[in-house]
């Protein structure tokens, strides 16, 4: 640490303590100052080293991350903190307030009558002082129905005792002791403290004083690292000297013996030592240079040399140093951690959002210029095969519709880019409009950027474990991510995959970790394969091979082979078919291998178009289609006929001239019934 005179410039004290966790947060503090203030509550150490880690580990953890670890303050004196949204307004702001309230009990004695009993109560509220504001209230009749009032407290613990009238309501009782004595305070939470070296004032959030915490741990590891490494360096290079000594004694004793002054100079002339290393030779007593072990000093610069590694390893790697900080800070947590003791309750009235939004099914649409909205799906009943669908909504000119999902209100909705990342919102985040409305433009929902597009969209009613993502990009590679691998995905977004210059992810998809995969190209190649040949991966890895392309293809789109299911394919000329799953399977019942060209799914022609999208359906689903003029058509799938793979298929949507398909999606029946999400809810 800095090192700077006290106040009689006699000594030198450290700017700061180098502490060992994060003690403005554990420990609190409070304070006055000309002009500002500060009130930081204490918290529970383990519940902050937690939080700590959790950004270690995830350097965009947000607010709602952080509070799965730090439920809030943690005082010595218990009590009950009564809701969470002024402990949320603080952690988001700095600044917050609290209502906590003391700790009571309802105990029935004396043939039906009721005492309260106080067994915790607010931080820093001081009990003698407590007890006597009761009895002043109830000297001067402004609490009614208390007939004694005693101090049983031991060291056993606290037990105030409050007995009441027989015909005294006891809630109502409690309820007015709330109002007017200090059982229930509102604690104000200021989070202000100094940063820039002490230098500036500053009301900092929650994520602020953990960023400023951990950012000061790693300078004190950097500079320890780099003290540690500087004396062993000292001593390796010492033991050098040490050790030519050792294996040249006799001559060295000789040259000692029989110089003047200028031992020394011989010394350093003779074994090309430098003035460290031949003074240290000559501190030494002549039977200490004689004795030395030589195997322990080879031992110790042995050490020393894998230590002087390691610190320059530490030195240049931040994820090294990170990872020091972490273990540090575990080992905190496993030797001082306790539990908390402040609970925290549930308040009626603190409503979250959610709780105010019907749950229904929704159908989302994005446009190619990046227009998105929500509409109940509802709103598209069910037409026959070959209908000519109804408008969804005013496009500009050049304008279309090219990505349609279904999800709910309530799921989360996963956006990724054709850059690789990850963005997470709310279904009910996505602002309504109506049928014939463009939406809202993507850059006011999703901080996505200028060459930025969504390219593919899921529903997730759960971050699993036991669920994977299984990315395609459009030259071919297959990726497979563990779901809770993206969870932290919050409003700028995560890198998911590594893509090659030129390519761009066009499909994901989820997966239980054992479904068959089934790419398919623009020319109605198709290939499936296993989804365990595909090992998973971390979010920065960039993947594998799914199916070898021809000159001039490329991916449009991939689906879960789920058993008893058909694969639909639609062109861009409003062509389309089913295709039973299992004419893509060996005979041996198995599926092809990864890396291959496929079979060929689907006869194009002239006539049908190119392949426009791709979807695996049972016969109790109903699909939608969207033309680029923004005219979307609903149907049953079981409507539309099954061919085998090289058959054209039937017209499923009439075009205007110039008019083509570029999207399909799957949903429920019309039957205004939410999904059961057995399989995932794959958009």
């Amino acid at each position: 640490m800095d090192f700077v005179p006290n106040f009689d410039e006699e000594r030198k004290e450290p700017v700061v303590i180098p502490s060992r966790f994060p003690n403005l947060l554990v420990n609190g503090s409070s304070g006055i100052a000309v002009g500002m203030t500060t009130n930081i509550p204490p918290h529970n150490l383990r519940e902050v080293i937690d939080g700590c880690i959790c950004i270690l580990e995830n350097p965009e953890a947000d607010l709602d991350d952080l509070m799965e670890h730090i439920k809030g303050p943690d005082f010595p004196t218990r009590g009950i903190i009564m809701g969470k949204a002024g402990i949320r307004a603080a952690y988001a702001t700095g600044r917050g307030r609290i209502l906590v309230r003391a700790r009571t009990e309802m105990e029935e004695y004396n043939q039906g009558r009721t005492r309260i009993i106080i067994t915790e109560l607010p931080y820093q509220v001081n009990k003698a002082r407590l007890v006597e504001s009761i009895a002043e209230h109830v000297k001067e009749k402004r609490i009614d129905g208390i007939s004694g009032l005693r101090d049983e407290s031991d060291r056993n613990g606290m037990r105030v005792v409050i007995e009441l009238k027989r015909d005294a309501n006891p809630q109502v009782t409690l309820n007015r002791l709330f109002a007017s004595t200090q059982m229930q305070v509102t604690f104000g939470i200021i989070m202000l403290a100094l940063v820039n070296n002490q230098t500036q004032p500053k009301t900092l959030s929650l994520r602020q004083i953990l960023d400023e915490y951990i950012a000061f741990q790693e300078e004190i590891i950097t500079r320890r690292t780099r003290y540690d490494l500087r004396k062993a360096g000292e001593r390796a290079h010492l033991l050098e000297g040490l050790l030519i000594a050792q294996d040249n004694i006799d001559e060295i004793i000789h040259i000692i013996r029989t110089s003047y002054d200028d031992a020394k100079d011989r010394l350093m002339a003779r074994f090309s030592l430098d003035d460290i290393q031949a003074q240290a030779i000559l501190d030494m007593q002549m039977r200490r240079l004689q004795g030395l072990e030589k195997e322990k000093m080879e031992a110790e610069y042995s050490e020393l040399q894998k230590k002087i590694a390691y610190y320059n390893e530490l030195l240049s790697s931040e994820t090294l140093l990170r990872g020091v900080l972490k273990t540090e800070l575990q080992e905190i947590k496993e030797k001082y951690g306790d539990d908390r003791r402040t609970e925290i309750a549930f308040v009626e009235d603190e409503l979250d959002i959610e709780d105010l939004i019907d749950e229904e099914e929704c159908v989302f649409t994005l446009t190619s210029a990046g227009y998105i909205k929500r509409m109940p799906a509802s709103t598209y009943r069910a037409q026959h095969r070959g209908g000519r669908g109804v408008t969804a909504q005013t496009l500009r000119d050049e304008d279309y519709v090219d990505t349609l999902f279904t999800a709910s209100t309530h799921d989360h909705i996963l956006f990724f880019s054709n850059r690789g990342r990850v963005y997470r919102k709310k279904g009910y985040q996505i602002p309504e409009a109506g049928r014939t409305a463009k939406g809202t433009n993507i850059v006011n929902v999703l901080p996505v950027e200028g060459d930025e597009k969504i390219t593919a969209m899921i529903r997730v009613q759960k971050f699993s474990e036991e669920i994977f993502l299984v990315m395609v990009t459009r030259t071919g590679t297959v990726k497979r991510l563990p779901l809770s691998a993206i969870h932290t995905a919050r409003k700028a977004g995560i890198r998911c995959i590594t893509l090659e210059e030129g390519d761009e992810l066009i499909s994901v998809r989820q997966t239980d970790g054992k479904q068959n995969i089934i790419i398919v190209t623009h020319n109605g190649m198709a290939i499936c394969f296993k989804e365990t040949d595909v090992r998973c991966m971390g979010r920065d890895a960039s993947g594998v091979r799914g199916i070898r392309l021809r000159e001039g293809d490329w991916v449009v789109g991939a689906a879960r082979a789920r058993e008893n299911g058909s694969l639909l394919m639609v062109t861009e000329n409003g062509y389309g078919k089913r295709t039973p799953i299992s004419e893509y399977i060996r005979g041996d019942g198995e599926p092809q291998f990864r890396g291959g060209y496929g079979l060929k799914g689907y006869n194009v022609t002239e006539k049908t178009g190119p392949i426009a999208g791709v979807k695996v359906v049972n016969d109790d689903d109903d699909i939608l289609l969207i033309s680029d003029d923004g005219v979307i058509i609903r149907m049953a799938a079981d409507s539309v006929n099954t061919y085998s793979r090289t058959a054209q298929g039937v017209i499923l949507m009439r075009l205007a001239e110039g008019v083509k398909v570029i999207s399909l999606a799957r949903t429920e029946k019309e039957e205004n019934e939410l999904p059961d999400n057995k399989d995932g809810n794959e958009i």
